[in-house]
């Protein structure tokens, strides 16, 4: 089971990435692998890179449809006319050219001794004859062995998390399976007396469980193997017995609610009471009250309550330590500069995060606009929305017509 080793406790604000480079720096990667069929291997990690076992392609091959030759017989400056003696499809064993023209089809095999392709557009058929233009370059049209991989090559390094493209290429090279790790186990809880699971009757001040839902999509992209527990009551003796339970049986501990400073925020008193509490206040907005720590030796991370600060904390402090736990090499995402089209006003200490809708302006131009809804609890502006942008530590107000970091949600999950 992965563990979360060493501890410090922080009174303090963190930075974020200081808040995520700490989570991740304490987690290790599951150690459990497995061999998958490559029609399950999709979005697992590669527990061992892959070294190409053949050429691919494994013979040379025509590019195109059209005509073998040998560019000595070419004369030089002027059309060729050359006899046709052949022809090759798909699919069937090469064969030997010593003169003359050999008809082929695209993916063919290239006769041995031919070593230019002309297409049969550029070409004019006469019989059993064809005319060859002048000018054609050496080597045209050819797909040489081994010219996408050579045999022996690294193709995919451990750690990657395979995507189609990846599966297409292990089985361009005859693999039919690939050792992958184990999916992190995550057990999910949401907490809180007013949440009810939906579509169940709400009593008076209920709401619904909203954030299980979206944090169960967002771990199941990162590549977790989802274990959700439900609702977690607002009562402390409870809270630990639940807590040591999951811990217990998963690789890491999640929760939503509960970890901020008020009376019945137990979360907090019930980590430190099976196990640590390393940090809890981050320097961003949405989500300053996130927990890391440990529940009984397990990874622990508490996120806030409100939909955005959940949102916005599994995205760039919980997704990385995933990685780390999945064995997987992350790559952080990456915002693109977009012009802003309104002005915000902030106060400089916390990075923040603002949902914002991408429009054209009347020259074309892409501008971001702020949603209306901006609250922490507003979840339905992250549903109608396009991204995030991400003001840093040190920026004061902002004005429109600025430019400024912007994450598309399609980067982050």
């Amino acid at each position: 089971m992965a563990r979360l080793g060493g501890g410090r406790t922080d009174s303090g604000l963190v930075t974020l990435d200081e808040a995520a480079a700490d989570a991740v720096s304490r987690v290790h990667p599951v150690s459990n692998t497995r061999e998958l069929p490559l029609a399950e291997a999709d979005g697992h990690v590669l527990a061992e890179a892959i070294t190409a076992p053949r050429d691919l392609p494994p013979f040379a091959n025509s590019a195109v449809d059209g005509y073998a030759v040998r560019f000595a017989d070419l004369a030089v400056g002027a059309a060729t006319r050359l006899p046709v003696l052949g022809r090759t499809v798909a699919g069937e064993a090469p064969t030997r050219l010593e003169q003359g023209a050999w008809r082929i089809f695209t993916g063919a095999p290239v006769p041995e001794g031919a070593d230019t392709i002309v297409m049969q557009e550029d070409v004019v058929a006469d019989g059993n004859a064809v005319a060859l233009p002048a000018g054609i370059r050496r080597g045209a049209n050819l797909r040489h062995a081994g010219e996408d991989v050579a045999r022996g090559q690294e193709v995919l390094p451990a750690g990657r998390r395979l995507r189609p493209q990846d599966l297409g290429l292990l089985a361009a090279l005859g693999l039919a399976g690939v050792t992958v790790r184990r999916r992190p186990r995550v057990a999910l809880f949401s907490t809180g007396d007013e949440l009810t699971e939906p579509g169940k009757p709400l009593g008076p001040g209920a709401i619904y469980d909203a954030n299980r839902a979206m944090l169960r999509a967002m771990l199941t992209r990162a590549g977790a193997a989802v274990v959700d527990l439900g609702i977690l009551r607002d009562e402390a003796a409870d809270l630990e017995l639940r807590l040591r339970e999951a811990a217990a049986d998963c690789d890491l501990v999640l929760t939503s609610g509960g970890v901020s400073v008020g009376e019945a925020d137990h979360v907090r008193d019930a980590v430190q009471a099976c196990g640590t509490l390393d940090l809890w206040r981050v320097a961003i907005k949405p989500g300053k009250p996130i927990a890391i720590g440990s529940v009984a030796g397990t990874p622990f991370v508490g996120l806030p309550g409100n939909p955005v600060a959940v949102f916005v904390g599994c995205a760039f402090v919980l997704r990385p330590l995933l990685a780390r736990l999945a064995g997987e090499t992350y790559d952080p995402p990456q915002a693109s500069p977009v012009r802003l089209g309104f002005a915000h006003a902030r106060k400089p200490g916390r990075r923040e995060f603002l949902r914002v809708l991408l429009e054209q302006d009347a020259d074309g131009a892409t501008i971001a606009r702020k949603h209306p809804g901006e609250g922490a609890g507003s979840i339905a502006s992250l549903a109608q929305s396009d991204g995030l942008v991400a003001l840093a530590e040190d920026v004061a107000d902002v004005e429109a017509e600025e430019s400024a970091p912007f994450y598309p949600y399609s980067t982050l999950f």
